[in-house]
C-alpha cells in the first residue's frame, strides 16, 4: 500500500531525504511558479527532518560510552587520520623539516632485550612451511602462501648473515606428507633457489604436523651435541591430520633435546601451545605466537634469527664442554677452471680444505671429503656477537645546547638545540627539532649518533664506532708512551756504560 507524502519524509533516513517535493525542485525547468510552488513543499519536508535530527541526536547521546570517541561519535571513526592533514609547512615554507621528522618518528629502533646469555651459536634449523589448502586465502597479500615464501627467503638472507656458521633446511606440509625442499646445508643461495621454485607450486591437501614432527627429527638426528637443534614451523591451519599419536612424537622431541617455535596465522591450537611448552621448558613467551598484521609476521619470522638462551637447568645437564675442530681454508685463483667437491662444478678458483686439500667454492660448509667444517675467521666472529650483544643506545632529550653538533658515524649535521620552553608555541609545535633531539648517544663512549646510524651499528655492525676508536687510541697512546720509555731507558744505560769504559 503506498504510503502519504508526509509519511514517506518521516521515514525516510536523514541524509538521504530523496522525497517526490525534492525532486520537483531539482528538475523542474517549466516555470517560474511550479518551481514556488515545489519550494513551499521542500521547506516543510525540511522542518520535518531538522525536527528528526535532533531526535536523533538525543538517540546517540544515550548511546553506550565505551563505543563514544573523543569527537563525540564512535570509537573506531578517531583512529581514521588523514595524513595531509598533518603536514605543515614550517616558518620557510618548507615541509622538508616535518617530512624527516614523520620519517624519523616510523622508523623502528632496535629495542631487543641485551642481557647477555649462553646460548648456541652453531645452530641446525629445520624451517617447516604449511604449504596446505589453507594457505590460499587472501587474508595476507597477495596469499598466504606467498607472502609466507617471500618472508622465508628475507629469513634465509638474515639467518646465514647473522648465524654464518649455523645449517638450515626447509620442509613443507601438503597433502598430509612432509616434503623436502631442500637438505641440511650451509649455503643459503641453495635454499633461496629451492624457495623460489616453490612458488610455482600450489598449495594443496591438509597439513600433517607429526608427520612434519618426524621428517624435522630425522634429519636433526645426525647433528652433534655442540649443536643446538631447532624447528621453526610456520603455521596457518587450525587442525593437523596426522596418522599416528601426535604426543608420542612430542615426547620423542623432548628427548632429542629439539626446542620448536611456531608462528600461528589463524590463531593459538592446543597442539601447538603442548608443543612449545614442552620443547621449550614451559616458555611460551618466545616460542609460540599468533600474527596480528604483516609486519608483525615479518618481526615474528626475524626474531626467530636469534638464537634461543640456554636454561640452566639444560646447562648444568651437559658434561663440561666438547672441543670442536674446525678448519681455515685457504684461497686460492686459478687460470684455468676445475671441479668443486661440493657442486662438481667447473669454477675458477676456490678455497682448499686443510685436512684433505679437496676444493670447495663457497664457505661456510662443511666439506664433503672429510666432513671438516670449514669458515672463515669473520664467521666466527659475526657469530659471538650474540653471547654479548651491544648496549641500547640512550635518546638525548631536548636542549638548548648540545655537545657536539653531528653523527659520530656519518657526519649528518643534527638540528640546531631549541629552547624547551618553546616547544608549545604554534610556531615551532610541529618543526623537527621540536619533536625530538635526532640524537641517539652510547652510554659507553659517550657519543652521539642518527637514527640511521643506531638503527646500522644494532641490526648490522654489532660493534659501536666510538667505542672501538677510543679503545685503538688508548692502545696507540699507550704504545707511544712505552715506546718513549724504552728510549730514556736505553738512553740512560748508554750514558752509564760510557761512563764504566771511560
Amino acid at each position: 500500500m503506498p504510503l502519504d507524502p508526509e509519511e514517506e519524509n518521516i521515514v525516510t533516513p536523514a541524509g538521504r531525504h530523496r522525497s517526490k517535493e525534492r525532486a520537483s525542485i531539482i528538475n523542474d525547468d517549466e516555470n517560474e511558479q511550479d518551481y514556488l510552488d515545489s519550494t513551499d513543499k521542500y521547506d516543510n519536508s525540511q522542518h520535518i527532518e531538522t525536527s528528526r535530527n535532533s531526535n536523533e541526536g538525543n538517540d546517540d547521546h544515550d548511546a553506550p560510552e565505551q563505543l563514544k570517541g573523543n569527537n563525540g561519535g564512535y570509537s573506531w571513526e578517531d583512529e581514521y587520520r588523514r595524513s595531509w592533514d598533518i603536514v605543515q609547512e614550517d616558518e620557510s615554507g618548507s615541509l622538508e623539516t616535518i617530512v624527516s621528522g614523520l620519517v624519523e618518528s616510523q622508523k623502528k629502533r632496535y629495542l631487543k632485550d641485551t642481557t647477555p646469555f649462553q646460548r648456541g651459536i652453531i645452530r641446525v634449523n629445520v624451517l617447516v612451511l604449511d604449504y596446505s589448502k589453507v594457505m590460499r586465502e587472501k587474508d595476507l597479500r597477495p596469499n598466504r602462501a606467498a607472502m609466507m615464501i617471500s618472508y622465508a627467503i628475507d629469513f634465509v638472507n638474515e639467518f646465514f648473515d647473522q648465524n654464518p656458521i649455523s645449517q638450515l633446511s626447509v620442509v613443507i606440509m601438503r597433502n598430509g606428507l612432509a616434503q623436502i625442499v631442500s637438505e641440511v646445508s650451509g649455503n643459503p643461495h641453495d635454499h633461496i633457489e629451492a624457495l623460489k621454485k616453490l612458488k610455482k607450486t600450489d598449495p594443496e591437501g591438509d597439513p600433517s604436523l607429526q608427520n612434519a614432527l618426524e621428517m624435522s627429527r630425522g634429519l636433526l638426528l645426525h647433528v652433534p651435541s655442540h649443536c643446538t637443534r631447532e624447528v621453526l614451523i610456520i603455521f596457518g591451519a587450525l587442525f593437523t591430520s596426522d596418522p599416528g599419536n601426535i604426543h608420542s612424537t612430542i615426547q620423542g622431541l623432548v628427548q632429542e633435546k629439539i626446542s620448536v617455535r611456531v608462528i600461528g596465522l589463524t590463531a593459538r591450537v592446543a597442539i601447538c601451545d603442548e608443543l612449545c611448552r614442552l620443547t621449550n621448558h614451559g616458555d611460551l613467551k618466545s616460542s609460540y605466537n599468533v600474527i596480528l598484521n604483516e609486519q608483525h609476521f615479518k618481526e615474528l619470522f626475524m626474531d626467530a634469527v636469534t638464537p634461543l638462551a640456554i636454561t640452566k637447568t639444560e646447562s648444568q645437564n651437559k658434561r663440561g664442554f666438547s672441543l670442536v675442530k674446525m678448519g681455515f681454508p685457504q684461497r686460492v685463483s686459478e687460470q684455468s677452471p676445475s671441479f668443486c667437491a661440493c657442486h662438481s662444478r667447473l669454477v675458477y678458483g676456490g678455497y682448499i680444505c686443510p685436512n684433505c686439500k679437496s676444493k670447495v667454492c663457497v664457505l661456510p660448509t662443511v666439506c664433503p671429503c672429510c666432513n671438516l667444517t670449514l669458515i672463515l675467521s669473520t664467521h666466527l666472529a659475526r657469530s659471538y656477537h650474540h653471547l654479548f650483544p651491544l648496549t641500547l643506545f640512550v635518546e638525548v632529550p631536548i636542549s638548548s645546547s648540545y655537545p657536539t653538533n653531528t653523527c659520530f658515524g656519518c657526519h649528518v649535521r643534527f638540528p640546531k638545540g631549541v629552547e624547551p620552553s618553546w616547544r608549545a608555541t604554534d610556531s615551532h609545535k610541529r618543526k623537527k627539532e621540536i619533536q625530538s633531539s635526532s640524537r641517539y648517544r652510547c652510554t659507553l663512549c659517550g657519543c652521539d649518533f642518527c637514527i640511521d646510524c643506531d638503527v646500522f651499528i644494532h641490526e648490522v655492525l654489532h660493534n659501536c664506532p666510538g667505542c672501538e676508536s677510543r679503545s685503538r687510541n688508548h692502545k696507540l697512546s699507550a704504545s707511544i708512551q712505552l715506546t718513549s720509555k724504552d728510549l730514556i731507558d736505553s738512553e740512560k744505560n748508554r750514558i752509564h756504560i760510557h761512563n764504566i769504559n771511560s
